[in-house]
């Protein structure tokens, strides 16, 4: 639709999303999935469920979780006349990966920063949105979110029916996995059509709880971060408490894959084909022993512009040095 078309179709008359042409332009991005939901706040159920987590503690010290709970709830107050929230998932599962007798590393920092590269997709998806579906002269608000707002990811991209949440937390593509990025345009239009939630398909599996290596899911859709190695190796800053599991560390010293490895799923995953998230042959070739002598020149060329820089070079030493010896 031209804009002269839109300034006559917008006379008299809100303009709406057209759901099929954002889905086209978010596949023609790169995007893995993308589905619609109509802005509103968060079920009760959930809501009721992430107030509890919370109340737990589970969070342990990611005290951001507790920053802004009435906008993490209701996206409404993040954008002022929300209509619509657009959710996506990219894919980032490896075509290679680090070889299992050395230390590994999560998946999702093999390349690129997912920040950056999500957020340069996602804003290109918010400039289509002005230029197809705002008439000339007007302007849409919206803002797009990945990761670094009070945003509920995983229960939008449920919402907007791209899958559903599975016992390990993490939400879950049929037929793709666990393997993915998820972002949020939250927009003041409304769509012409809006996507049904999925319904679970984890049946009586268990294999996720079962691989927790510290039973940090303590049960179904509930992981209590204070047992987490993801968090422990990630978002734990100086030393491991005496109470934490670090030495199930094994060989991991950035995060854990290991519940989405047991995943049935994920055996139907397919290599991303991203090229910000192929790992350099750099980090492929690291060997225990060069772990061990690495230094904080070669930890900032190894890492420019990786989520690893999130742990920093002390927290990933730390790491390093909990593992048994090279």
């Amino acid at each position: 639709m031209r804009f002269h078309e839109l300034s006559s179709f917008y006379k008299g008359r809100a303009m709406s999303l057209k759901s099929c042409d954002i889905k086209a332009e978010a596949f023609r991005l790169g995007f893995s999935a993308c589905g619609l939901a109509p802005a509103e706040a968060v079920d009760e159920r959930n809501a009721t469920a992430f107030r509890h987590w919370l109340a737990s503690g589970y969070q342990a010290d990611m005290t951001y979780m507790q920053n802004y709970e009435e906008k993490r709830l209701d996206p409404r107050l993040l954008v002022e006349g929300a209509r619509t929230v657009v959710s996506v998932a990219l894919n980032y599962y490896p075509a290679q990966a680090i070889t299992e007798e050395e230390y590994q590393i999560a998946w999702y920092a093999y390349g690129k920063d997912y920040h950056d590269v999500m957020k340069a997709k996602l804003h290109a998806l918010l400039e289509f949105v002005q230029r197809h579906f705002v008439p000339k002269g007007n302007l849409l608000n919206g803002r797009a979110f990945c990761d670094t707002a009070p945003v509920l990811d995983r229960y939008w991209a449920w919402r907007a029916g791209l899958g559903w949440i599975g016992k390990n937390t993490q939400l879950i593509l049929p037929r793709a996995g666990s393997s993915f990025f998820l972002g949020e345009l939250i927009v003041d239009l409304p769509a012409d059509h809006y996507d049904t939630p999925q319904r679970s398909r984890c049946g009586s599996c268990t294999r996720c709880l079962e691989a927790c290596p510290t039973q940090a899911i303590e049960t179904p859709y509930r992981v209590n971060a204070h047992r987490c190695l993801s968090y422990l190796t990630i978002e734990h800053r100086g030393a491991f408490p005496p109470e934490a599991p670090h030495s199930l560390l094994g060989n991991k010293i950035y995060g854990c894959d290991d519940c989405q490895r047991a995943c049935p799923w994920t055996r139907f995953a397919t290599p991303t084909t991203v090229p910000e998230f192929t790992p350099s042959p750099a980090l492929l070739q690291m060997k225990r022993e060069e772990w061990h002598r690495l230094t904080e020149e070669q930890y900032k060329a190894l890492f420019k512009g990786s989520a690893v820089k999130r742990a920093k070079y002390e927290g990933l030493k730390r790491n390093i040095d909990a593992t048994s010896t090279p």
